[in-house]
């Protein structure tokens, strides 16, 4: 929906910033394919793991 006084591209930019806050893309691309449940706590531990090496790291 265009604002008042609001171009095309601005209004684009807006829609682009919503869609990036709310974390839908990165969803859409984590449904694209079947990942088994095994595969989703695995890489959940990692990236766990991985933040807090980042953490430690850091001297956090």
């Amino acid at each position: 929906m265009l604002r008042a006084g609001e171009s095309v591209q601005e209004a684009v930019r807006r829609l682009r910033k919503i869609v990036e806050r709310s974390g839908l893309k990165r969803e859409l691309r984590r449904r694209e394919r079947y990942e088994k449940p095994s595969d989703v706590r695995r890489k959940a531990k990692m990236r766990a793991i991985r933040r807090s090496k980042q953490r430690a790291a850091r001297g956090g």
